[in-house]
């Protein structure tokens, strides 16, 4: 390797939420910025899809440049019991191959001069300052809900009793107030292990050298603003010179030219007229709420694509740390009698899983029911489609509250987190936003923010400028 070249190193945690954006990131800095990148990929054994998602980067990677190294599954199973979220499992997934990732970075022969871990990998800051290692954390959703995490301990202490019990929204200095329904997670019960492990989270990203998030300066600029300037916000900071760099909307590109089952079944289908129907590769629904949906679809008379997992009455991310992308047991057994006959002319049901950057990219694509995941929205915001919002889990009723109130991209179920969204309701919104004046505006929407994430991202744009910055503080630490 050249000396002189610098070597960053990225650390993903477990799932293909977060290891999707950390190959994009690393991605993005080799071929933009011919840099060095080692990609440490912590894996399960119990998700056989981001296991071939390694492979199938490490193989079709010709880049010289970047080298994924999976850090060997480890077993939690003694610390946790069927109660436990996914969030903590995460966490504790995380630190205990931290032994393991020290191993790995002893071994380099050029180590990293500055290390990047994701959300979850936060735990890593002892390590990085044995080694004298600069460290930055990668924030791979929005602006809003990093200031939440940061903030987070503020509230801890001030804050009595449940937050959605709350009857005033949280106020996060120079940002949007957050309603008490639309929470994170973690934050839904004090008692739970995930909320000590949150707060945690967000003591320690406070003391790194500096933070990517995957947004841009159009999309959030108050927020983004406060994250920089406001004092009550950076007040629960470590250190006295914190960068924040929006470096989004990183995402997948489209890979094949292969057309498949789906996209030509798109290809006969009039321009904007097909709803993208997926709850990404972790959300699960009901065996209720599946039912409902697809009396919804049928309902609507809406053409449709729709990624179907097999529902779960268990929590909504029950298949988070699980996905085998194997499908156990036939569609009839869970979708109402009769709907794939009846629904034949009108939609495509797909088992499992689905190319979403090609199928977001058709042209004939109008419209996309969404659970908020980042990746996803990302997916669909730099593709200009408009989204039904359908948060399950995680940061996703932020995304919800954000993509419906602010950016008007979206409109959102009624009842949602806490009841099961009627035939009639899905059918309703399938049509307001794909036939009516209200969906005609939201489409508009959209496409300008397609614009908006073009421009950040091109040359001299506010995020290729941020890539920028970000480099040039690695540097200048090293000096």
């Amino acid at each position: 390797m050249d000396r002189s070249q610098l070597h960053i190193a990225i650390l993903s945690s477990p799932g293909m939420g977060h290891l999707i954006p950390v190959l994009v990131l690393g991605n993005r800095l080799a071929t933009h910025h011919n840099i060095k990148i080692t990609i440490l990929a912590i894996t399960t054994s119990s998700s056989s899809a981001e296991t071939e998602f390694l492979k199938k980067s490490t193989l079709t990677n010709e880049k010289k440049t970047i080298e994924i190294i999976p850090i060997p599954s480890v077993d939690i199973s003694h610390l946790i019991n069927s109660s436990t979220k996914v969030f903590t499992q995460l966490r504790l997934l995380v630190r205990e191959a931290l032994p393991k990732i020290h191993c790995t970075i002893a071994s380099m022969t050029h180590r990293p001069d500055a290390l990047i871990v994701d959300i979850f990998c936060t735990q890593i800051l002892p390590i990085a300052e044995e080694f004298n290692i600069f460290k930055y954390a990668y924030h791979p959703t929005t602006a809003w809900t990093l200031a939440l995490a940061l903030y987070c301990q503020v509230f801890d202490k001030e804050i009595e009793g449940e937050y959605v019990d709350l009857k005033e929204p949280l106020k996060i200095p120079g940002c949007k107030a957050l309603r008490p329904d639309d929470v994170v997670d973690p934050l839904l019960d004090r008692s739970d292990q995930q909320y000590e492990e949150y707060v945690k989270l967000g003591l320690e990203y406070a003391a790194f050298d500096g933070i990517l998030i995957n947004t841009w300066e159009d999309l959030e600029p108050e927020t983004i603003k406060a994250l920089r300037n406001n004092e009550k916000l950076r007040s629960v900071l470590k250190v006295p010179v914190f960068p924040i760099f929006p470096v989004g909307p990183l995402r997948r590109t489209v890979e094949t030219t292969e057309r498949d089952e789906v996209i030509k079944w798109l290809d006969k289908q009039n321009h904007g007229s097909v709803l993208y129907v997926s709850f990404g590769s972790g959300g699960t629904l009901s065996t209720k709420q599946m039912t409902e949906l697809a009396w919804g679809l049928e309902l609507s008379q809406q053409k449709f694509v729709w990624v179907v997992r097999p529902p779960s009455d268990g929590d909504a991310d029950s298949a988070y740390l699980n996905s085998t992308g194997k499908e156990t047991r036939g569609m009839p057994g869970y979708l109402p009698e009769g709907f794939l006959t009846r629904t034949n002319e009108m939609g495509l049901v797909v088992p499992m899983w689905a190319k979403q950057v090609e199928i977001l990219g058709h042209s004939s694509v109008g419209g996309f029911l969404t659970h908020c995941g980042w990746n996803s929205t990302v997916e669909s915001l730099t593709n200009g489609v408009p989204m039904i919002a359908w948060p399950l889990y995680a940061e996703q009723k932020m995304n919800a509250a954000m993509l419906t109130e602010e950016l008007g991209v979206a409109i959102r179920p009624e009842v949602l987190p806490t009841k099961v969204v009627k035939r009639e309701e899905i059918e309703g919104m399938v049509r307001m936003l794909m036939y009516t004046k209200e969906g005609k505006t939201i489409r508009e929407k959209a496409k300008k923010l397609k614009k908006s994430a073009e421009n950040a991202l091109s040359d001299g744009g506010s995020s290729y400028n941020s890539i920028y910055e970000l480099v040039k503080d690695i540097r200048s630490r090293l000096l």
